[in-house]
């Protein structure tokens, strides 16, 4: 789990945005900067859409995202050089 702050640097408010795909915790960052719906993100390597924002209260955020599915490449058998009985 990870620590949630607030705090106020000057003039910037930061928020606790918790990053969600289902119900699967991805991430807990502190920003500045409220991500918007629609925006396109890289999370660990996984590029994503963020589906919906939740304030939580005043200083945490829940964001939905939807990640990409992960392709799996599959090597391509070469029957040629296999020995032949």
């Amino acid at each position: 789990m990870c620590n949630e702050y607030y705090m106020k640097i000057g003039d910037a408010i930061m928020f606790a945005v918790h990053f969600f795909e289902n119900k699967n915790q991805l991430l807990c960052q502190l920003l500045t900067r409220v991500p918007t719906v629609g925006e396109e993100l890289t999370i660990k390597g996984r590029k994503g859409k963020i589906v919906s924002v939740k304030n939580v209260d005043e200083k945490h955020i829940n964001v939905q995202i939807a990640l990409e599915a992960v392709k799996k490449n599959t090597p391509v058998v070469d029957n040629s050089k296999k020995k032949k009985r």
